[in-house]
């Protein structure tokens, strides 16, 4: 487990969420392991009462599994919430997507380019899969943003955490340039207003690679073993 310092005025509790759920979402704590309040009071140096708070926050959020009589563990991925994922955000994005068509703010479209400079820089660097995801999702976050509705991403990222575990998972197997090159189409319908374009890209950029998940998950026991 990767631990980071305190924010200035973080809680014990917050700072606790904050380096469990990032662990479990970059995969550093993998699906299926093993947690131990104990160890993780001692190691983030807190009480046992507030890592049990955390823990039942976590658990309500599908990413952490009590079992009774066993443990609790960090839970295996869901196909089903990735599935649910992936309707909620192929659904949204096409709407938010027509209204950038309409406007979107000339600051954040810098931004955008830049980010996916950024991509292009770490793409084919080994070890950099984590910041490559990051950006990834950061590059959608800048589109919600520039629509004015950033809670509405907050609200897809609450529901996303399967996928975007998912999403992590296949950009460490796979080639990355496929994901610049959508972003990249991503741009040009934003700046060319080509709204006629958003539906095929949707199915390219989001539903797609659902479907090559599956053979991923088939022909990879790795990847297998984090599954239900």
């Amino acid at each position: 487990m990767i631990l980071y310092e305190k924010k200035y005025k973080e809680t014990g509790k917050e700072y606790a969420y904050r380096i469990l759920k990032d662990n479990i979402m970059s995969l550093e704590l993998k699906p299926g392991e093993l947690l131990s309040e104990s160890d993780l009071s001692e190691k983030l140096n807190i009480s046992r009462t507030p890592i049990r708070e955390v823990l039942m926050k976590l658990k309500n959020e599908h990413l952490i599994e009590v079992k009774p009589q066993s443990g609790t563990y960090v839970s295996l991925m869901d196909s089903k919430i990735i599935d649910e994922a992936i309707f909620m955000r192929s659904t949204i994005e096409k709407e938010v997507l027509k209204e950038a068509c309409e406007y979107f703010p000339e600051d954040l479209f810098i931004e955008l380019e830049k980010n996916l400079f950024a991509q292009k820089l770490l793409c084919d660097i080994e070890g950099k899969e984590i910041e490559f995801h990051n950006l990834d999702k950061k590059f959608h976050r800048l589109i919600f943003l520039g629509c004015n509705k950033i809670n509405i991403w907050d609200s897809i990222m609450n529901i996303s955490t399967h996928y975007n575990r998912m999403r992590l998972l296949s950009e460490m197997k796979t080639n990355r340039n496929k994901i610049i090159s959508q972003h990249e189409e991503m741009l040009n319908i934003i700046k060319n207003k080509e709204v006629d374009k958003i539906d095929d890209y949707i199915q390219k950029h989001i539903v797609l690679p659902a479907k090559e998940w599956r053979t991923l998950i088939k022909d990879n026991d790795d990847v297998s073993i984090y599954f239900k």
